[in-house]
């Protein structure tokens, strides 16, 4: 057995193929892509990725800070029928990127999505409550880490 979630997965190949596939899906749900009305930068699936991995056990990601990350998504109100659909997006993703068909690995990361969606998006209640220098939440195959 793997020692990270991000190994498991099939590591960067994986995550960035996940990314890929979650954002395609969630540009195609009527309700989700209205979180990317906004042009997003042009590397921005390669840093979601990044960004992940290193939630999952992957190597850091210095170029995303997630303070930034959660000020972007911060001060949003409550929006639980779009954080649901980017969920199950993120779901049906699994299957887009060929991660392996592990129900250990698959449930790890539908919990990861869920939880790292909650703390990302209501954590704090606008962009100006977000610290400077927040550390990035870690992720093991027994919750957060």
């Amino acid at each position: 057995m793997a020692d990270t979630v991000y190994e498991a997965m099939g590591g960067e190949p994986a995550v960035l193929a996940l990314a890929r596939a979650w954002h395609a899906r969630v540009l195609a749900d009527p309700v989700v892509r209205h979180a990317f009305h906004r042009p997003v930068h042009p590397q921005h699936t390669e840093r979601l990725a990044a960004y992940w991995a290193e939630q999952l056990g992957g190597p850091a990601a210095p170029a995303v800070r997630h303070d930034a990350v959660v000020r972007m998504h911060s001060g949003n109100g409550p929006h639980d029928e779009m954080d649901a659909r980017a969920v199950a997006c993120f779901v049906l993703a699994m299957d887009d990127a060929g991660l392996p068909a592990d129900d250990r690995l698959r449930d790890s990361l539908a919990a990861w999505f869920t939880w790292a969606t909650e703390a990302v998006n209501h954590e704090y209640a606008a962009p100006a409550d977000v610290p400077d220098g927040l550390p990035l939440p870690r992720w093991g195959w027994s919750g957060p880490a």
